[in-house]
C-alpha cells in the first residue's frame, strides 16, 4: 500500500454518538464507511464505553487503517460533558493502541483551516466544504459523522502538505 492509498479514520468521540469517518487516499480521498456508534442513555457508563470499544475494533478490524485521528480535548464550561468526551476519548486511544494504529490529534483551529481555509469556519461551512471534498451528493449525517469525517480529511490534507515540504 503507498501513501496515496493510506486508509485514515477519523473519530468523533462522545458517549452518546461516537462518529467516525474513513477515508482512503491523499491526493484524490475518498470516503469508504462513515456513521456513528451510538449508546443509550438508560445504559451505565461501562457499559456504553464498552459498547463503543467493541465498535471501534471492529471498524479497526475491517477497514484497517494506518492511523486514527481525533480532535484535541477543548474543555468548554460544560464539565459533565468534557468528562463524557474525555472517556470516549479514552476508549479511542486505547483500542488504536491495542490495535498497534498510531494517533494523531490535531486542535480543532487546525481542522477548520485544513478543511475549510479558515480557522474560524462555523458547522454548516466545515459540513459543505466536507461535501465538496469528498465529491459527495450531500452533507454526510449526522453532523458527529461528518465531524469525524473533516478530522480525516485533516490529516489527509496536513499529511500531504508535509510530504511536499519534505521533498523541496
Amino acid at each position: 500500500m503507498t501513501e496515496r492509498d493510506e486508509v485514515t479514520l477519523g473519530v468523533d468521540p462522545g458517549t452518546a454518538l461516537l462518529g467516525y469517518g474513513v477515508v482512503i487516499g491523499s491526493d484524490t480521498p475518498r470516503v469508504v464507511d462513515f456513521g456513528v456508534i451510538a449508546t443509550t442513555p438508560h445504559e451505565r457508563m461501562p457499559a456504553r464505553l464498552l459498547r463503543l470499544y467493541e465498535g471501534l475494533t471492529s471498524l479497526m478490524q475491517r477497514h484497517r487503517p494506518q492511523v486514527v485521528v481525533i480532535e484535541e480535548l477543548f474543555f468548554s464550561r460544560n464539565v459533565t460533558t468534557a468528562l463524557s468526551v474525555g472517556q470516549a476519548r479514552g476508549v479511542v486511544l486505547l483500542a488504536a493502541a491495542q490495535a498497534g494504529v498510531p494517533v494523531v490529534e490535531y486542535k480543532p483551529a487546525e481542522v477548520k483551516q485544513a478543511v475549510a481555509g479558515y480557522g474560524k469556519a462555523d458547522k454548516a461551512q466545515m459540513q459543505e466544504m466536507v461535501r465538496l471534498l469528498l465529491n459527495l451528493d450531500e452533507v454526510p449525517q449526522p453532523d458527529d459523522a461528518a465531524d469525524a469525517l473533516a478530522v480525516a480529511l485533516c490529516h489527509v490534507q496536513t499529511s500531504r502538505f508535509r510530504r511536499a515540504v519534505e521533498r523541496a
